[in-house]
């Protein structure tokens, strides 16, 4: 008789642990938009190697009050030598919620990219199919104190254990055959 009840209680707990640790995660969502194109959306041309290569405005919100500093990174999973970073963005200062279009804040360091500059390097995928563009922004229990010009492996180094909460936004662009 007992065992029948404990075989009958143990799938809704299982639930209940389940929802409880989803929703109690240590590292919290950011939100993060852009006025110039929504998540999942087409990245206009402008914001590419095939415009003026300007990054798009990035917009940060449900940032953690305990947050000391922000950071950024762009990526392509999808490039064909693999990922391929194209802006890395550090030393944000914490009350940073908006990058402006074409700019990064006063303040914060740029590192280098995967076309080996300092700085943005937009969207330039291949002919073919479309690609994604991934906007990871990270808040940080500390100041990143790195260079300009650091790079992507440095960055990652230097968040290691300090991310109180990431978000992403993800763009598409490609071009014709």
């Amino acid at each position: 008789m007992f065992a029948g009840i404990h075989t009958r209680l143990r799938l809704p707990w299982t639930i209940i642990m389940l929802w409880v640790a989803m929703h109690t995660s240590a590292s919290a969502g950011l939100t993060v938009v852009s006025q110039d194109f929504p998540d999942h959306g087409a990245i206009p041309q402008k914001f590419t190697c095939d415009g003026e290569n300007l990054p798009p405005q990035i917009s940060i919100a449900d940032v953690p009050s305990k947050t000391l500093g922000l950071a950024l990174i762009m990526e392509d999973p999808d490039a064909p030598g693999g990922t391929f970073t194209h802006w890395i963005v550090f030393h944000l200062p914490a009350q940073v919620r908006l990058l402006s279009q074409g700019t990064a804040p006063q303040g914060a360091r740029q590192g280098r990219n995967d076309f080996d500059k300092t700085g943005y390097g937009g969207p330039c995928p291949p002919p073919g199919r479309a690609h994604h563009y991934l906007f990871h922004v990270y808040a940080l229990d500390r100041q990143i104190e790195l260079p300009d010009g650091a790079t992507r492996k440095d960055l990652e180094q230097a968040m290691k254990g300090q991310v109180l909460a990431e978000g992403s936004l993800t763009g598409l662009y490609g071009r014709r055959q």
